[in-house]
């Protein structure tokens, strides 16, 4: 946990140069056009690290969450933090790889693996907020198929996906449950409309609308009575890589700051020399490896098949990263004085991503919620 193997030290050196080659400026230049990262995901591809956590018969790396983790992390370190990283090989290749039928995942996986397919990933709504046993969006069956109705929001990336994986409920008996569909993105029936951020970043949030959206049985994941594991498979590898991501952001932040610190010259000598800038730094580069441990452990637990150990530590890995990214970028902003605002310096573009990282994918205050539930054993407070 403590020291990576040559292997996974092999991958962080080679995601970290392919990261630098493209860099934050490519990153922010792609989001102020409205472009994609086009090329840098596909190279990621092809050079297998997009399918690190894919199965070896499949064409994958035949790692794990861990090994996904470094590769949200280094990309993100080069100041190129890829969101799509989370939503499909960790949360879509997992729930797939893990649920699938053969047939799903002979479908799938390869493409997951190679980078060439992505898959977007919808269970957030307008009305149910943190609250998932409120989903309102269903799916019934027509035959052989289903229909799937209902309304998703903060969706990521349905512009650069072929697939949406929908989480919808389905009646089991006397109740309704969670299953998952694959969903193409240009169904009959399925119509989307982006929403408005002030978040830099290429990749685009939107409002879905599934009108009767008819799939075939084929699209299910798993079958109905794996629905709630199979949502879960994907929910701690996309707290983990969340996690990950908001790391390396944090190290970017830092290492632009500490070089600007330590040249930048004020009253005849380097501004990093007054303790009143290097102290905050030092502080917020404290909070980011703790952080980075957990994450660590977070991940080991999740690959070890220690579901339960996964969960609580994902869950904390994410919020301490999230308070780490968001309090390393500030730092770094105001270390910069008013250069630090600008476009040039490359800080103040990731203040909106990193403030997000506090509130998505799940609320630090549902996290401590968690935490005082199922750690502390206190009552249940919602």
């Amino acid at each position: 946990m403590f020291e990576l193997t040559p292997q996974q030290s092999d991958l962080r050196d080679a995601v970290a140069a392919l990261g630098r080659r493209y860099g934050h400026e490519y990153f922010v230049a792609k989001a102020k056009s409205g472009g994609h990262t086009t090329e840098l995901w596909s190279e990621a591809g092809k050079l297998g690290y997009l399918g690190v956590n894919v199965p070896e018969e499949y064409g994958g790396g035949g790692g794990g969450i861990t090994e996904l983790a470094i590769v949200c992390e280094e990309l993100a370190a080069a100041g190129c933090p890829l969101l799509l990283l989370v939503v499909s090989p960790a949360i879509a290749a997992t729930v797939v790889a893990k649920h699938g039928t053969p047939d799903q995942r002979s479908a799938y996986l390869p493409g997951f693996a190679d980078g060439s397919l992505k898959v977007a990933f919808a269970i957030t709504e307008p009305e149910a907020g943190s609250n998932a046993h409120r989903l309102a969006t269903t799916a019934r069956r027509d035959g052989d198929d289903w229909l799937i109705s209902g309304r998703k929001c903060f969706i990521s990336g349905v512009d650069e996906a072929a697939y949406v994986l929908v989480v919808a409920r389905v009646s089991a008996g006397d109740r309704l449950q969670p299953a998952l569909f694959l969903v193409p993105v240009d169904a009959p029936g399925l119509t989307s409309s982006k929403l408005d951020m002030e978040i830099v970043s290429p990749e685009n949030q939107w409002l879905l609308y599934l009108d009767d959206v008819r799939v075939p049985a084929g699209a299910l994941i798993g079958g109905v009575e794996a629905g709630l594991p199979a949502l879960f498979s994907g929910l701690n590898p996309e707290r983990i890589t969340v996690a990950a991501m908001a790391a390396g952001t944090a190290r970017y932040a830092l290492s632009r700051a500490s070089s600007y610190t330590a040249t930048r010259q004020v009253w005849g000598r380097p501004i990093g020399a007054h303790q009143g800038v290097a102290h905050p730094l030092a502080h917020a580069a404290v909070q980011v490896e703790l952080a980075r441990l957990m994450i660590a452990k977070a991940a080991a637990l999740y690959d070890a098949g220690r579901d339960v150990e996964a969960g609580v530590a994902a869950n904390m890995a994410k919020y301490a990263a999230a308070d780490a990214a968001a309090l390393a970028v500030d730092t770094a902003i105001q270390v910069h004085g008013g250069n630090g605002m600008t476009t040039e310096y490359g800080v103040a573009t990731l203040l909106g991503a990193v403030r997000a990282g506090r509130i998505a994918p799940v609320s630090r205050e549902m996290i401590l919620n968690f935490v005082a539930q199922h750690v502390l054993a206190q009552p249940k407070s919602y």
